[in-house]
């Protein structure tokens, strides 16, 4: 008798250690997947080669007449990505402007035209025209998570103004004109509202 048990207790325990290594298999599965999206903020002026305008006013012929200012200036191209944060509280973005330093009675007027061009998202909601000063303004607001495309004739095209002083709507004077080259440096910034 002890000869039988001992194949027959070898038997069960080998039958034993299978089943426990054995992998129950059922009609369906799962695993998990991780996908990462980065927050995203980026601005940039098209095309950036050309970038830097140069407006120049023209002096009168007769005596008596003002100078006359340039045509506007509707060349450049203001391009974005975005992807905002989760914790963001409102989830949108806008784009401000500010101009380094003012020119003595010139006003330098810029507007953002709707979004053109290709890209997809929640693009920004343009501005009334903008006197530049040297405080922030907004441009755009509304930017939620969107990409304009690249390039000039993608994004807000930017047309700048620019006139004297005591012209309808301005807010320079005339009188603080001075024959000069002036450079102004003009700034866009996208971040959180």
């Amino acid at each position: 008798m002890k000869n039988i048990t001992l194949p027959v207790l070898s038997l069960a325990f080998i039958a034993l250690s299978v089943t426990a290594n054995a992998q129950v298999d059922t009609k369906t599965d799962s695993h998990t997947i991780g996908i990462g999206i980065p927050e995203v903020a980026l601005l940039d002026i098209e095309p950036s080669a050309t970038k830097n305008i140069t407006m120049g006013f023209e002096a009168p012929t007769e005596a008596g007449l003002p100078i006359t200012p340039p045509a506007d200036n509707t060349s450049l191209w203001l391009n974005y990505s975005s992807i905002k944060a989760a914790t963001a509280p409102d989830n949108v973005r806008a784009v401000s402007v500010k101009l380094n330093a003012l020119i003595p009675g010139v006003d330098i007027k810029v507007t953002a035209a709707a979004k053109a061009g290709v890209g997809s998202g929640t693009f920004g909601i343009p501005s009334a025209q903008l006197t530049l000063t040297a405080a922030d303004q907004n441009i755009l607001t509304g930017i939620g998570s969107a990409f304009t495309g690249n390039g000039a004739t993608n994004g807000h095209n930017l047309t700048y103004n620019v006139n004297y002083g005591n012209a309808v709507g301005s807010t320079a004077n005339y009188a603080d004109l001075v024959a000069s080259t002036a450079t102004a440096t003009v700034t866009y910034t996208i971040s959180d509202n």
